[in-house]
């Protein structure tokens, strides 16, 4: 496993369309600021089979300072929930399936 940049995805959708990389890059950045901006607006995004993104408030809480044992107030906040669509979760599935099926020997080690 490893990570996958912004930068990778723009190489890599440039590739693959024969796009210039300035321009995919562009197209990127849009699509990421709109995603934000509805989210910060409070819009649930559906992108169909692929996933849902919404945002949640959590609620406000007492938590626990670990080193003092101090109980300190914690505000409500706002996130973000990604809810997997069909087919993504199909995709993984498989992909899941295919890695149960690989010897032990050929299974990378997690990361720790």
């Amino acid at each position: 496993m490893c990570t996958i940049t912004k930068k990778d995805l723009i190489d890599r959708i440039s590739t693959q369309t024969r796009q210039r990389r300035v321009l995919v890059k562009r197209t990127l950045q849009t699509f990421l600021d709109v995603v934000m901006e509805e989210l910060g607006r409070g819009n649930r995004l559906e992108f169909r089979d692929f996933g849902v993104f919404e945002v949640r408030t959590r609620r406000a809480r007492t938590a626990q300072n670990p080193k003092t044992l101090q109980r300190v107030p914690v505000p409500p906040k706002r996130t973000v929930k990604f809810k997997v669509g069909r087919l993504l979760k199909q995709h993984m599935d498989a992909l899941n399936g295919a890695a149960m099926s690989m010897p032990a020997a050929d299974q990378q080690a997690p990361a720790a």
